[in-house]
């Protein structure tokens, strides 16, 4: 099920622009009210240059999945994420995303063998400089 060819492929760069009613909703909707991710006052008062997004934040930048578009989406399965600052996401970021297709294996599943594909995010500033990497593994049943 593995075509070890994949592993290596890249997105092209995507565009994110952060905003301040989008880092507010999500802080809402995951029920975290810290005043840092709501009021820009605060934030500022913290050395911020504006509200700060939530660590998990970036799951909401939509990316392609490099080297998977043949799989069945009713068949995969989000297994975990982690993130890594190098700095806070902060209000009125433009960050440039790339994904990477890093590594794949397999599995033996109760019902059939599963394969685990391991994909990775950096977001960039528009200088250059990296602000976070994400690593994400899908499940294929």
């Amino acid at each position: 099920m593995i075509d070890p060819t994949v592993i290596g492929s890249k997105t092209e760069t995507c565009d994110f622009e952060v905003e301040k009613g989008a880092i507010r909703a999500f802080a809402s909707a995951i029920g975290d009210d810290n005043p840092i991710y709501f009021d820009e006052s605060y934030a500022q008062a913290l050395g911020y240059v504006s509200i700060v997004a939530p660590p998990t934040f970036p799951a909401t930048f939509r990316m392609p999945k490099p080297g998977l578009d043949h799989l069945e989406l009713r068949r995969t399965l989000h297994g975990e994420q982690e993130f890594i600052y190098e700095r806070p996401i902060v209000a009125g970021d433009h960050l440039r995303c790339v994904s990477t297709l890093v590594d794949s294996y397999e599995r033996e599943g109760k019902q059939r063998k599963m394969v685990f594909f391991i994909l990775e995010t950096r977001g960039e500033d528009l200088q250059g400089n990296l602000v976070y990497t994400s690593k994400t593994t899908i499940i294929y049943r």
